[in-house]
């Protein structure tokens, strides 16, 4: 494992297409030439990509991605594989694996995937029939970096850990509505790829299965709340190459303004923010310049 000096942390947003973000973390009249992505790329060295998991996306799209983070040379996507292999056990065919492949190889061609995570379900428990087929699925993607997202607490046991250890897999600490049978907080590392995901806690509306999916996500954390979060990832980074920090607390730019905090917290400075975002989180410029400020390094954190 990598040395706490050598060890990479990035931290960014889960996505960045978002309508509830217009005027709130983007220009309210950013103009047609406005990108999102490249903009948000300002800020942070990288976002994990969520539309990979509702599909395979198309090569050209993913080289596009590339393109417009070019930049900023340090960042580096991770993506969800689609859900047909995660959620939806032996629906997954030939053709799927193939579209899925050639549409990520942009990214891997560019050195830009940082890690493949694979988000199970609260409902993936650690039984023999569901442990055989995680397996198979780690064998089949074995040639990407991989991270898996399990939510149930079946799987927290040394004996998975030390497989995924075997394997060079990695393992993801969440933060999620915590209920009797869930994966608690922690700071676990199983490969030189670190991976943390902020979930939010909103447990009214966690599992109300009709909720929509932005109520899922309606939360933003307090900083009181992100400390613990500040180090353990700390904590992990000792013991891996590289880390990713992803805050999924995405309703009305909620993940954005926790990453950033996070990132002047890990960085222990003021960091550069989106402008817009001031207006509505005024607890930001504790943490935060607007992003047309002088640079950061010139200004200490709570100076």
């Amino acid at each position: 494992m990598a040395s706490r000096s050598k060890t990479k942390i990035r931290i960014g947003p889960a996505g960045w297409s978002y309508k509830d973000w217009e005027a709130v973390v983007y220009p309210a009249k950013p103009g047609g030439k406005f990108d999102p992505l490249a903009y948000l790329a300002e800020f942070f060295e990288t976002i994990e990509i969520n539309s990979t998991f509702y599909g395979p996306p198309a090569a050209s799209t993913t080289q596009a991605w590339v393109k417009r983070v070019a930049h900023n040379p340090q960042f580096v996507f991770t993506a969800k594989l689609f859900q047909v292999f995660t959620h939806q056990r032996g629906k997954a065919t030939i053709a799927d694996d193939k579209a899925f492949r050639e549409g990520i190889q942009p990214l891997v061609d560019a050195g830009k995937l940082g890690a493949l995570l694979l988000q199970f379900p609260w409902s993936f428990k650690n039984t023999d029939e569901d442990r055989m087929y995680f397996n198979r699925l780690l064998d089949q993607f074995k040639d990407y970096p991989l991270v898996v997202e399990v939510r149930h607490a079946s799987w927290n046991t040394p004996q998975v850990l030390e497989s995924l250890a075997e394997r060079g897999v990695g393992i993801c600490n969440i933060d999620q509505p915590l209920f009797s049978k869930s994966i608690k907080p922690a700071a676990i590392s199983t490969s030189s790829v670190g991976y943390v995901r902020l979930h939010g806690r909103n447990y009214q509306n966690w599992f109300r299965e009709d909720a929509p999916r932005d109520d899922r996500y309606n939360y933003l954390y307090s900083v009181d709340e992100l400390d613990p979060w500040v180090d353990r990832i700390k904590d992990i980074a000792r013991h891996t190459r590289e880390t990713y920090v992803i805050t999924n607390n995405h309703f009305r730019g909620k993940a954005v303004v926790n990453a950033i905090e996070i990132k002047a917290a890990i960085e222990e400075r003021r960091v550069l923010a989106p402008a817009p975002l001031f207006s509505q989180y005024e607890r930001l410029r504790e943490s935060a310049l607007v992003g047309d400020s002088p640079e950061p390094e010139e200004t200490e954190l709570f100076k």
